[in-house]
Formats: C-alpha cells, sequence, structure tokens
C-alpha cells in the first residue's frame, strides 16, 4: 500500500462507502464487477441488443459499449449473476439486428461496407448526430462478437446460429476499403464527405483493430498496413522507465480487454525487448509518477490519486480555487500524462482498469479514491471522473453524472482478466484473432503454443 494511503475515520466517510471498504480486497472486486455487469442488462435494449453509451437521459446506442456488452455476458454467467439462456438472447438480438441492418451507408443507415456507425438510435438501430462509420469502435463492436462466438460453444440451435452470425459479420467487413487508398487505416467515414482526413498515427488502442483486419480471409490488409502504423510509434523515457508512448490510460488497456500481450511481440517489441502488456505496466508507474510530481498542483493528485484518461469532466471556465486565476477545462477530453490535456480530472475507472498490470497499486489507489471521495462510488459504481480542485463549500469534489458504459466495461474485463483470465483465455481460441495477430508479426508464448508457430 502507498505510504500517503491513510483511511479517514468512519465519520468521514459515508456509511455505504465504510462497507464497501471493510471488504476485503476479492469481495470487493466481485462487487465492483457486478454493478457493471449490471450496467449491461439495465441500459440494454433487449429487442435489439444494442446498448446505451451512457445512463443519462435520450443517450443513443455506441457500437463500442454494445461490443462490451458482448464480452460481458460471459462473465456475468459464469460469476451466477444472469442465466446463460438470457445473454445468450440478448447476444443473439444484437448479432441478428446487425446482420440484418441497413448497410447502404445512407444518413439514416446502420452501416456501409460491414462497419458500422459510431452511435445509433436505440430502437431503430439508424445513424444519430451525423456521426462517422467508426473503424475502431466497429472493432471493439466485433471483438465482442467473436468472444460470444467462443463462449457459446454447445451445439445447440440457438449458439450455432450466433457463431454462424458472428462468423458472416466479421467475414462480411471490408478492411481493405477502410485504408481509402492510405498505407495505415482511416479513423472514419462520412456519407457526406467521405473518409476523415486523419488517420492511426501514433501508438493507440487499435490493435485489436489492426489485428482483426490482417485475420480475415475475404479482405484483409496486407503485413505493410501494420508495419506502417507502427512506424509513426513514439518510444520515449519517462520519469526513469523506457516505454512506448501514449498519453491517455485508455490506450493502455482497450485491446488488452481481449489479448493477453504476456509474452507475444511483434516486430517493434522484439526490437526493443519489451511487450505490450509490461508496456502497460510501465504506463501504470508513469502515470503515478506524474500525479505525485503534480507539476500543476492539482488538488487530490498523489501516489494514491492518478488516473488521466478519455473521460468526462467539468467544462467551461471557472477560476482557480486558490491562485485566482481563469482556469480551462476540458468537458469530455482524452486526458493524458505528462503532456497534457490535464485539468485536475481523474478517472477512477481507468485506474481499476490497471489492475492485471499492477494489481497492489491500483487496489491502493482504489480504496484511497473510495475513502477520500465517496462521491465517485454511485450504485456500487465508479463515476466517470472526479475533479478535487472543483470542490463545493462543502469540500465535495466536482463528480460526472451518471455513468458511461465504456467504463463499466472496461472496469468488468480487466477485474475477469485479473480474477480469472475467462475474456483472454476465449480470445486465444478465435481462428481470425489468432490469424490477424500472426499476419501482424506477432510470435511467442500462448501464440505459438496455440499454432505450433504456424499460420492457421
Amino acid at each position: 500500500m502507498p505510504e500517503e494511503y491513510a483511511t479517514p475515520s468512519a465519520a468521514e466517510v459515508s456509511r455505504p462507502v465504510q462497507a464497501w471498504l471493510a471488504l476485503d480486497d476479492d469481495r470487493l472486486l466481485e462487487r465492483m464487477q457486478q454493478a457493471a455487469c449490471d450496467y449491461f442488462m439495465q441500459m440494454g435494449n433487449p429487442r435489439n441488443g444494442l446498448v446505451a453509451d451512457t445512463t443519462r437521459e435520450g443517450s443513443p446506442s455506441s457500437i463500442a459499449v454494445t461490443g462490451f456488452a458482448l464480452s460481458c455476458y460471459p462473465i456475468a454467467v459464469e460469476h451466477g449473476w444472469m442465466t446463460r439462456a438470457e445473454a445468450l438472447h440478448r447476444s443473439l438480438a444484437a448479432l441478428r439486428f446487425f446482420h440484418g441492418s441497413d448497410q447502404g451507408g445512407g444518413q439514416s443507415a446502420t452501416g456501409y461496407k460491414g462497419f458500422y456507425y459510431h452511435f445509433l438510435d436505440m430502437h431503430s438501430g439508424g445513424r444519430v448526430w451525423s456521426c462517422e462509420l467508426s473503424m475502431i469502435d466497429t472493432a471493439l463492436l466485433l471483438a465482442g462478437m467473436l468472444l460470444a462466438r467462443e463462449y457459446f460453444d454447445a451445439d445447440v440451435a440457438g449458439e450455432r446460429e450466433l457463431r454462424e452470425l458472428a462468423d458472416a459479420l466479421y467475414l462480411r467487413v471490408d478492411w481493405c476499403w477502410a485504408q481509402g487508398g492510405e498505407a495505415t487505416l482511416r479513423q472514419g467515414w462520412k456519407p457526406e464527405c467521405g473518409f476523415l482526413h486523419y488517420g492511426w498515427d501514433g501508438y493507440n488502442e487499435a490493435i485489436v483493430l489492426y489485428a482483426l483486419a490482417a485475420g480475415s480471409p475475404g479482405h484483409p490488409v496486407t503485413d505493410a498496413c501494420y508495419r506502417a502504423w507502427t512506424l509513426t510509434y513514439q518510444w520515449e523515457n519517462l520519469y526513469g522507465h523506457d516505454l512506448l508512448y501514449a498519453g491517455p490510460m485508455f490506450v493502455h488497456h482497450y485491446s488488452h480487454a481481449w489479448i493477453d500481450f504476456r509474452g507475444i511481440r511483434d516486430r517493434f517489441m522484439r526490437e526493443k525487448r519489451c511487450d505490450y502488456f509490461e508496456n502497460s505496466r510501465r504506463a501504470t508507474l508513469v502515470q503515478r509518477e506524474y500525479a505525485r510530481r503534480n507539476p500543476h498542483g492539482f488538488a487530490g493528485y498523489g501516489e494514491s490519486c492518478w488516473g488521466l484518461s478519455a473521460c468526462d469532466g467539468p467544462a467551461g471556465g471557472r477560476l482557480d480555487p486558490v491562485t485566482g486565476e481563469p482556469r480551462r477545462l476540458f468537458g469530455y477530453a482524452a486526458r493524458g500524462v505528462p503532456y497534457g490535456p490535464d485539468d485536475g480530472s481523474v478517472s477512477a475507472p481507468a485506474v481499476l482498469a490497471s489492475l492485471p498490470f499492477a494489481p497492489a497499486l491500483s487496489l491502493g489507489s482504489l480504496r484511497h479514491m473510495l475513502a477520500h471521495y465517496p462521491e465517485t462510488l454511485r450504485e456500487g459504481r465508479l463515476a466517470a471522473s472526479f475533479n478535487p480542485s472543483l470542490a463545493d463549500a462543502g469540500g465535495r469534489p466536482w463528480v460526472s453524472d451518471g455513468h458511461y458504459g465504456l467504463d463499466q466495461g472496461i472496469v468488468a474485463m480487466m477485474i475477469e482478466n485479473h480474477r480469472s483470465g475467462l475474456p483472454w483465455r476465449l480470445m486465444r481460441r478465435s481462428p481470425w484473432l489468432v490469424r490477424g495477430l500472426l499476419r501482424a508479426g506477432f510470435r511467442g508464448g500462448w501464440l505459438d503454443e496455440a499454432t505450433d508457430g504456424t499460420d492457421p
């Protein structure tokens, strides 16, 4: 436990949070994980399988959140929080919907070329907010489908149908089209203007995207596509740690939710004598050190209070309570370490999602946050973010309203990967993912054992 951690007196902590802090680590994680999984049952439409982006009224569905839901239903079944039949029903509803959805690419369609618009109407499934056709969010949705494909492996009609739908949905994606004539995959496309004018430059959460794109039997990208992306990587030394740089913590989590990177390396990591799992461990330590140094003097930051990631936050401009100077606030943004942006907002879910990489550090910081900022725990779930530098007259920090499905999904999956490795084990069996990792140049560890070193 970090030296800074000190539990406030019982009078200083709300009674519900006192009860949570009294739990041992395993039971505390169990409670957190169950509440996170419950999000998908509470915020999902059982008729079409779509899941809302947030708990805020009128929220549309996010295809990435729906992918997390498909990945979390097996976790809920294994823990006894829902039946296998209910999980199959919701999963089938989602896959049937996407299989039959409008792929015409129009302004009110669901998708195009096997990809899907980022946000969809919860009932009709049509595009909302004039959003982009999102390559990375489609990949997260497909990862959820492929995990469900491996979990529902019984020789019964419903589970056979799910596996057939998952294969069909994956196989129809035109990954080559998503390059838009460039060396790397584009981030998005809109019917009004075509491909967005930026690609995936620098390390980010897209390894799962490139692996699925490389693994396709029908429309694969070439080996050169993944290689071109890794050529944009930035290797740095931060606070004494050599690592592949990405500022926001979620970048070091998302592909890891589905892919076990322990001991497997692509060409880039072989040259660095590292792997992506170790890189995420180092990124966790860099986050903690940044918060300890606290270069901007934000309230609350320290060895036990860190976690800059893509998250909600206060918006607009306010006066700094210490200096009286105007402070810029970023709203929902990808905050990062050490180059920013940073406005004093901390993502507690990012801390908990770091559990597989630094268990003692993550658990100690979680307990610190719950003890000192009990307002961050609502309905058993961690709020998306809180900002101790913007406290009210009673000393309570600004706390994000509602909950985000992305936060709940990554929390549930990374707790399970830490506790049992179930998502990792299931995805090791996916022939498409294994093929894609091999074609991207990954070798070693479980990947060699799964394939005997040959392309499946």
